[in-house]
């Protein structure tokens, strides 16, 4: 009996919260999660330069996520597990928050206000996702609108609010299991100079 108490013991923080953060046997791992900034053509990257005004006008900011599924349940050593239907996990709303480092985070005062979307995708071995990471809104609000204002001075940074980006996924697996998934970004806001 107490061998197996502290085998428990030794076993039980090996789980991590993988295991222990839904009842789902399947969970999702976010690969890659990307930007584009709206109103210009470049390639997505890992970290947003977000303009507040491009061009004399207001565009949404894109997201882009890659999932994989993956299971809890690893196996025996030489045996696969493979999914199934039941594992497959839809993605169906996110939540966007934005913090700074310096730890001024009040929302419309520090930094824009935290928003929910919808999008859906089923993710049976990898999948894509786009979503907003920016609202267009967000950019005519405080704190963010003030940066388009060449005679607002009080934001200091030179005019740019540096955050991180946190992006949680929520979903389900085919049996009604709630799986979520979370990822961060870079996002600096500025009115950056406009594209030629």
């Amino acid at each position: 009996m107490t061998a197996c108490v502290a085998l428990a013991a030794v076993l039980a923080p090996a789980c991590g919260d993988v295991v222990r953060n839904s009842r789902s046997p399947a969970f999702l791992i976010i690969e890659d999660l990307s930007a584009e900034a709206g109103g210009v053509e470049e390639e997505a990257t890992n970290e947003l330069s977000s303009d507040v005004l491009t061009n004399g006008g207001v565009f949404e900011d894109v997201g882009i996520v890659t999932f994989r599924l993956a299971l809890k349940n690893i196996g025996q050593p030489g045996s696969a597990v493979t999914p199934t239907d039941n594992n497959i996990i839809t993605v169906r709303r996110y939540r966007v928050s934005f913090r700074r480092t310096d730890g001024r985070n009040t929302p419309g005062v520090d930094v824009p206000w935290p928003f929910e979307g919808a999008g859906t995708v089923s993710v049976t071995d990898e999948a894509q996702l786009s979503f907003v990471l920016v609202r267009a809104q967000a950019k005519l609000e405080a704190p963010l609108g003030q940066l388009a204002d060449a005679t607002f001075t009080g934001l200091g940074g030179a005019g740019i609010i540096s955050t991180i980006a946190d992006v949680t996924f929520f979903g389900q697996d085919q049996v009604g299991n709630d799986v979520s998934v979370a990822g961060s970004i870079s996002v600096n806001f500025a009115d950056w100079a406009d594209p030629d």
